[in-house]
């Protein structure tokens, strides 16, 4: 590197940024604003080499970075990063126990050395506007935008990190955020450690009715508690959130956790078949590698009778978005039983196989938290049998985000074509179930 031919325009720039600084710059942050102009494996590289041209070109005096006692502008953090902050963080991770396959660097600095970097490169571009350097350069433009202070930071010491800790760097989803704050102290900054969420998979079978799929905060108190919650805060005492989270909370040493469903069931309506697909997200876990199937052994034993969840897996955040949003993209098969207020035949139930298209309005038992819209929904298919009981048992396959309550009762009107609508009776479910939820992704 050091044999490199530096162009006269790059020497003579490098001279007005020695002469702003009063020939105090580390390697470092002389390197980082030539860092598009000269080939090198790092900044620290490339600060030597232009130091050395200079020298040669008898320029400047001879100049050491080791001669300087402090850098003008970063005020010898890199010094910090070389002399112990490695170390130190090695320490401080393996004493707070957080399990990690990789990690991110993050830094804070003080005010002040941005303020010296913007006072430099303003500097620097005002000198070279002065000599006619730049020709038709719009108004507010920089001519020279350098790789900046903190990123060079996160670079330098991310690769150290790597190599002591044998982790790698992900820059899109990493395990731990590693925070420098050097804004307290630039010799010995303080360490923060920022836990990525961890997302675990599965699907969930509720066997029982009357258990809401996450924690319903009371009407009343509003999660406070009250005489009117027994001072619970809830409305119903228990989940399907809060018979599978707090384990999967506990042996992953998280502080807490978030349930996504893909959609949700009535309180009083079973999930059955496979089941429903959710996915947890336990905030600042400790421990990312779980035995997921003694995991689900346990939640099965606990919640036995109540919920039922089948084989965990752990994914990437990416599925939570998409589980979250997934409604519309699946399909939906449901066991109805419906109670007619009149007598229908078996020629009369024909009926039903021309429900298709459903135009459906939001229903009114759920309009004061959904948008009051009209909704298209199909029917993919339906199936029908008379009860001993003159009631009648429907099988009913459909798109994502139909709701079956209302296509049997109509809901005034809301919902068309109906059962009700096509029987010409008052028409109401009294049990239902989801018997499947298959998602198109």
């Amino acid at each position: 590197m050091n044999d490199i031919i530096i162009k006269p325009e790059i020497k003579d720039k490098a001279l007005k940024v020695m002469e702003i600084t009063r020939n105090s710059l580390c390697n470092h942050c002389l390197g980082r604003i030539f860092f598009q102009d000269l080939k090198g494996s790092d900044n620290q590289e490339r600060g030597e080499t232009i130091k050395k041209a200079l020298t040669e070109s008898a320029q400047i005096h001879q100049f050491d970075v080791k001669n300087a006692e402090r850098c003008y502008l970063c005020q010898n953090i890199f010094k910090s990063i070389a002399n112990g902050l490695i170390e130190n963080i090695k320490e401080k991770i393996e004493d707070s126990g957080i399990e990690f396959s990789t990690f991110l660097v993050g830094c804070r600095i003080p005010t002040s050395i941005i303020q010296k970097e913007e006072y430099i490169y303003q500097k620097l571009n005002s000198l070279i506007e002065l000599e006619g350097e730049v020709e038709d350069k719009p108004e507010g433009e920089v001519e020279y935008k350098p790789e900046s202070i903190k990123k060079e930071i996160n670079r330098e010491t991310g690769k150290s990190l790597s190599s002591k800790l044998e982790r790698e760097v992900d820059f899109d989803n990493p395990n731990l955020v590693i925070i420098v704050d050097f804004t307290g102290s630039l010799e010995n900054p303080d360490i923060e450690f920022q836990i990525n969420p961890l997302f675990i998979e599965g699907r969930y079978r509720k066997l029982v009715r009357g258990i809401p799929q996450t924690k319903w905060p009371c009407r009343k108190c509003r999660g406070l508690g009250c005489e009117n919650c027994n001072f619970t805060g809830k409305m119903y005492p228990e989940s399907v959130e809060e018979l599978i989270s707090p384990l999967i909370v506990n042996e992953t040493h998280g502080t807490e956790s978030k349930f996504h469903g893909a959609g949700r069931e009535d309180i009083d309506v079973k999930m059955l078949g496979p089941g429903r697909p959710f996915v947890i997200e336990i905030k600042e876990p400790k421990i990312r590698k779980v035995d997921l199937k003694d995991l689900q052994t346990k939640i099965n034993q606990c919640a036995a009778g109540k919920v039922e969840i089948s084989p965990l897996k752990l994914v990437g955040k990416e599925r939570r978005s998409k589980i979250k949003t997934s409604s519309t993209n699946t399909y939906k098969i449901y066991r109805a039983v419906v109670e007619l207020e009149g007598e229908v035949s078996d020629d009369d139930l024909k009926i039903l196989n021309s429900l298709k298209v459903i135009a459906q309005r939001t229903p009114l038992r759920v309009a004061h938290r959904r948008a009051d819209l009209i909704r298209n929904r199909s029917v993919r298919d339906i199936q029908f049998e008379k009860l001993e009981n003159g009631q009648l048992e429907l099988l009913i396959e459909c798109e994502g985000g139909l709701y079956i309550k209302e296509l049997i009762s109509g809901d005034d009107c809301r919902t068309h074509p109906s059962v009700a609508s096509l029987l010409e009776t008052s028409a109401r479910c009294v049990e239902l179930d989801v018997l499947d939820v298959r998602m198109s992704f």
